[in-house]
């Protein structure tokens, strides 16, 4: 088994605080297919070519059992798993965190630093993509639509909860 490579810390990265305050404009939201979260979490990393990424809980409903065995299996302790603040490195270690995180249900945001593109998931089983520009979502949105995933066309994710269109 390799290492996960994981860093726990006590509150949020000042670029997921931003990101917070002020979401990107252009969004594309999926149902997070709970029974082939490794075929989706893959087909969206083939995209990309991210290397780290950070990942903030905004609101854990139940205990997040996934994450946190994913953690114990590599030796990572988590004292407050009500308010997750990591940071991650390396392809393997971000589709593992991926994973486990959308197997749970809590809310989240996943942002990596070199990339234009932030993923929220919720615990009502959706999983919205940010982006900076549309031909950037359009990519993203295209492969998952193409791999069989099922976009949501009827919703918008605001400040506070997604509305209808």
């Amino acid at each position: 088994m390799g290492c996960l490579l994981i860093t726990v810390f006590s509150e949020r990265t000042e670029e997921i605080r931003q990101f917070h305050a002020d979401p990107w404009r252009f969004q594309q939201i999926f149902l997070t297919p709970h029974k082939d979260l490794s075929r989706f979490v893959s087909v969206l990393l083939a995209q990309f070519s991210l290397e780290n990424g950070a990942l903030s809980t905004d609101e854990v409903v139940f205990k997040p059992e996934c994450l946190l065995e994913l953690m114990a299996r590599h030796s990572i302790e988590v004292g407050n798993y009500w308010s997750l603040n990591l940071s991650v490195e390396g392809r393997k270690s971000i589709a593992e965190l991926l994973e486990a995180a959308l197997g749970d249900a809590v809310d989240f945001i996943f942002l990596p630093p070199s990339e234009s593109i932030v993923i929220y998931a919720d615990h009502d089983g959706y999983t919205t993509f940010y982006c900076k520009d549309q031909s950037i979502l359009d990519k993203v949105a295209s492969g998952l639509v193409q791999a069989g995933f099922e976009p949501i066309s009827d919703y918008i994710r605001g400040r506070s909860g997604g509305k209808l269109r």
